[in-house]
């Protein structure tokens, strides 16, 4: 074991042999527990208000299924409104970011037309749509309109990508519209909202909501569309698309 060297002043406790204090990290715990009350009460919050619905979902329920105090809810979103646009935020950032993956990953300049179109409005009718998180969307979208001061982009963000990359396609001599906003307009209506409107069709499966219907477990219900008729129904909608705007 090394030793100082005779003479040598001994450090003083909690310093290097430099003279230097030894970094310190803070102490980050009472960040991360406020960080973890915060993810605790949105996540309690999200499960009512689809559930229960905006006007029922009580503070001190949220409070209650997120283990903390109800005084704690009002510190981290002042009150019940705050905390469903903040909740409303978060679940339509989730399906932008969907639709977003969906055009960039899809709609790609080395791909047949036809084929990335067919297959962007497939990915959405068959993967989106489905999802609880659209289905948790939906629910959430159509309280909004209840709820006093709350907005979100709804559709308008999704609507304004496709637009975007329409606007390069037409740039690029792969489409022809004098208008990029209204053909992607065209297109949605053609495909992915024929679609939708079929799945909202299917009571029995209620395939949009995040509770099921009272008759889902109805053996002699109708069946709701298959993968394979929602994509008949968006390869149709493109060839029309394309016979429109090529």
């Amino acid at each position: 074991m090394a030793t100082a060297p005779a003479g040598a002043p001994t450090p003083a406790r909690g310093t290097t042999r430099t003279g230097e204090a030894p970094a310190r990290t803070p102490s980050r715990g009472p960040r991360q527990r406020s960080e973890r009350k915060h993810a605790a009460i949105l996540a309690a919050a999200q499960s009512l208000f689809v559930a229960e619905g905006y006007e029922r979902a009580s503070v001190d329920a949220i409070a209650a299924q997120a283990q903390v105090s109800k005084r704690t809810v009002y510190d981290h979103f002042g009150d019940k409104r705050a905390l469903f646009q903040r909740v409303l935020e978060e679940v339509d950032d989730a399906v932008v970011a969907t639709v977003r993956t969906a055009i960039e990953e899809e709609i790609t300049d080395d791909r047949e037309l036809r084929e990335s179109l067919v297959a962007f409005a497939a990915r959405v009718t068959t993967r989106t749509f489905p999802s609880p998180a659209y289905a948790t969307f939906r629910r959430l979208e159509r309280q909004r309109r209840t709820v006093p001061q709350a907005h979100g982009p709804g559709t308008e963000v999704p609507e304004r990508m496709l637009e975007q990359r329409f606007a390069e396609l037409v740039d690029a001599g792969r489409l022809r519209a004098a208008d990029p906003a209204l053909a992607a307009r065209h297109f949605t209506a053609l495909t992915v909202r024929l679609a939708l409107d079929a799945l909202d069709a299917t009571p029995a499966l209620n395939a949009l909501d995040a509770r099921p219907a009272p008759d889902a477990l109805d053996a002699s219900a109708a069946p709701g569309p298959s993968e394979e008729d929602l994509r008949v129904i968006v390869t149709d909608g493109v060839d029309a698309f394309l016979r429109a705007y090529t």
